[in-house]
């Protein structure tokens, strides 16, 4: 029998009767049905989709776990992320029709629900482990970039993050928010739905107007 020490000290898991253990789990299945809406799309099979729904899920918070030097990873110690993220995916894959009409809304939509919910975690984890505003915000914002980024890449498109959109600047913004209201003294809670929904708004209202940031151009 395979016996495994790991050092309790360096790993910090979500309570799963938590708030923060819900929000995470919205996130994870958020960006497991972006990642299998847009794979599918692309006629991906089974376990492509599959792969494709993982990376997006989980990618964003790896890559911010080892730069926290936060070990074991959050996935490999709490088996409950590779199971929903499989059910989402299967379940998307059966369910869902990749020439409906309303695909890249229903994308945009799971993908602003995991920005809220992954931007929120990524700066509550960053904070938990001692880093300072600054370096909590752009770890904030890696934990939702790189699932999407690789995503994106794996599917051949031009990842979203790199384009004109307001996406980068909502989850800016609501990180913003989150340690103003944190300082103020407001209940955790409160500053965590306030921060969601903040960053899902912006982004919503950002896709509905049109809103973009301009290209930068020198004009002679």
């Amino acid at each position: 029998m395979l016996n495994i020490a790991l050092d309790t000290t360096l790993v910090t898991t979500f309570n799963p009767r938590s708030l923060l253990y819900l929000f995470d789990m919205i996130g994870i299945v958020a960006c497991s049905v972006s990642g299998t809406i847009l794979a599918k799309h692309k006629n991906f099979d089974v376990f492509g989709c599959l792969l494709v729904s993982i990376v997006t899920a989980i990618g964003g918070g790896t890559v911010r776990d080892v730069i926290l030097d936060r070990h074991p990873l959050f996935w490999m110690i709490d088996m409950s992320y590779l199971t929903v993220i499989t059910i989402a995916s299967i379940t998307m894959q059966i369910f869902f029709n990749p020439n409906s009409r309303r695909v890249d809304k229903f994308l945009k939509l799971t993908d602003t629900i995991g920005l809220s919910a992954f931007t929120l975690i990524g700066i509550k984890v960053a904070d938990s482990m001692g880093a300072n505003v600054p370096v909590a915000l752009l770890l904030g914002v890696i934990t939702i970039i790189v699932g999407g980024i690789i995503r994106d890449m794996i599917c051949n498109e031009i990842p979203l993050v790199l384009q004109q959109e307001i996406y980068i600047s909502a989850a800016l913004a609501g990180g913003i928010l989150y340690f103003a209201l944190y300082n103020l003294g407001v209940a955790v809670w409160v500053a965590d739905i306030c921060t969601m929904s903040a960053i899902f708004s912006i982004r919503i209202l950002a896709i509905r107007y049109d809103w973009q940031f301009p290209s930068l151009e020198w004009r002679r």
